[in-house]
């Protein structure tokens, strides 16, 4: 049966794209389409909808309040359209924390290509919104206070495994609430951290300077050239690969714009195979929730480098797929519930191996 989805945004125009594009799936069904937040509620209601695509700026209630009432009345799966402005990425943000399950930055209709693409991306969303866990662990809400790195107990990590260790973090749908949560329950003196988010360019600067703000460690979008210090991490920005290179006993960052690797710019695969490359043993990989098999391979090749890698549980995931492609390849060494990754980091670097 397909999947019915009621798009709600207050441009005409982009009702009637998004009702083409979304419609134009098989497996896909546009039950309606509203011009407003009240419209939409009383179409939920009528037309009982799978899936609800939302635009954040709309008159009479904007898209951010209709989704804080809306999970906290009838939760379903909702993918936020959002503008390309740094206004529009941190209204993303909240959307993310208040439940929604992803987000697609609204159409540049220069190409036809990148028509086609974009039309691609979001119905690949809504499928994965659609089989989403919209409770457990991959939710944290702005008001818990951060947690107390030093309930895992352990000295504290000697300056070699500062200098020496390397976490590299991958996720996609659902990651940005589950890379926040392992970034919170770790502490500031913590090896160098390189993460890839799947995320559009005009929204990760957004993305880092709000983990920042929750995080013991610095967070920073990539540079490329950076060199990777303890208590720091290293977000990649939405426009390039994050690629790990050496320089002596140092661990830079570098930015590459090659082609996508498995329809992702940044690539979870890309970082992962550079992280296999350069830090071999001294390497520890983590993969979160996110939907398709970006990264399954980078940490498979990570693990034959002598690596340890770590993969977030089924039952924490918002969408169980990279996680599970790793762990089918042989990948993960380890399988943890999202709240307690950190801590089994933390556990593997006090334990020197």
């Amino acid at each position: 049966m397909p999947i019915k989805v009621l798009i709600v945004d207050d441009s005409a125009l982009m009702r009637a794209l998004l009702t083409e594009i979304i419609g134009g799936a098989p497996d896909l069904n546009v039950v309606g389409a509203a011009p407003d937040a009240i419209a939409a509620l009383e179409m939920i209601k009528s037309l009982n909808p799978d899936v609800l695509t939302l635009d954040i700026e709309m008159p009479k209630m904007d898209g951010l309040e209709f989704l804080d009432r809306l999970m906290r009345v009838r939760p379903m799966p909702v993918v936020m359209i959002s503008a390309l402005t740094r206004r529009g990425s941190e209204a993303t943000m909240t959307a993310l924390e208040l439940g929604a399950v992803d987000f697609v930055a609204k159409p540049r209709l220069e190409s036809r290509s990148l028509l086609e693409n974009y039309a691609e991306d979001i119905r690949d969303k809504i499928r994965a919104a659609h089989g989403a866990r919209l409770s457990g662990g991959c939710r944290a809400t702005l008001s818990q206070p951060a947690p107390d790195p030093a309930r895992s107990g352990g000295a504290p990590l000697s300056r070699r495994v500062l200098d020496d260790k390397l976490i590299a973090i991958g996720a996609s749908t659902g990651g940005t609430e589950a890379i926040k949560t392992v970034l919170r329950d770790l502490p500031e003196e913590v090896p160098g951290i390189v993460i890839v988010q799947h995320m559009p360019e005009s929204f990760t600067a957004s993305f880092a300077a709000r983990l920042d703000s929750l995080s013991r460690v610095k967070v920073i979008e990539a540079k490329g050239g950076e060199r990777i210090q303890p208590g720091h991490a290293y977000l990649a920005p939405g426009h390039s690969h994050l690629l790990v290179k050496r320089s002596g006993a140092a661990y830079l960052t570098e930015l590459s714009q090659s082609d996508p690797v498995n329809r992702h710019r940044p690539s979870v695969d890309a970082l992962f195979r550079s992280v296999a490359q350069h830090a071999r043993g001294n390497a520890i990989g983590v993969i979160l929730t996110g939907m398709g098999k970006d990264g399954a391979q980078g940490l498979l090749e990570m693990h034959q480098a002598g690596a340890w890698n770590i993969g977030q549980d089924q039952d924490s995931c918002v969408v169980y797929g990279m996680p599970r492609e790793a762990a089918q390849v042989g990948a993960v060494d380890l399988v943890a519930p999202l709240t307690q990754v950190a801590e089994r980091v933390m556990q593997r670097l006090r334990s020197g191996a």
